[in-house]
């Protein structure tokens, strides 16, 4: 069993705070994992991506090589699309409906959605709507973690317990939130 995931988004979205959790829970779960992060610039809104190599045995390398990602998991829908050419033909995208328009010239939003209407496997989901709508406006990236989480290779529980261990220190509420906006992911996957 091997599983490839690529994480996108933009700084300030949490894309190292799920990357961490899925970490958590892998290891947690006896799996392999090797995570490479690669951030555009280091403010809010600059690129921000990872690598995640998840296997029941050793991984040697840490980056995904084109076409082989199973998944990419986006806070950005332009940053899921950025990506495309490493997702192989049966991968899964699992994307944020909605743009963080932070540079000139942004993609049409209709054309945007249009390129996933093309994919065979993909969910978009409206995650800050989602957060609003459950009070938890931080936990947007949880949202899309849970929607993405039947297509990764870890026990559920895994990943709660996941964000117990992450987000523990930031105390009980935080976590509770998490958990609620984990379980509302899961629901709309």
């Amino acid at each position: 069993m091997k599983t490839d995931i690529i994480l996108a988004g933009v700084g300030g979205q949490g894309i190292l705070s799920i990357a961490a959790v899925i970490g958590e829970a892998a290891l947690e779960d006896g799996l392999y994992m090797k995570q490479s992060e690669v951030h555009g610039m280091s403010q809010r809104g600059g690129d921000v991506q990872s690598h995640l190599r998840i296997s029941d045995r050793p991984v040697a390398s840490d980056l995904i090589p084109l076409g082989c990602a199973d998944i990419i998991i986006s806070l950005e829908p332009m940053e899921a699309l950025r990506y495309l050419p490493y997702l192989k033909k049966d991968g899964w995208i699992v994307a944020n409906s909605n743009p963080f328009e932070n540079i000139p010239h942004y993609p049409d939003r209709e054309k945007m959605m249009a390129e996933y209407d093309k994919l065979p496997h993909t969910i978009v989901l409206d995650v800050e709507q989602m957060a609003k709508d459950l009070g938890a406006l931080r936990s947007s990236n949880v949202i899309l973690l849970g929607a993405a989480s039947p297509y990764l290779p870890i026990d559920f529980f895994k990943l709660e317990n996941g964000i117990r261990n992450i987000f523990g220190r930031k105390g009980e509420a935080v976590v509770e939130m998490n958990l609620e906006a984990l379980r509302a992911g899961a629901g709309k996957a």
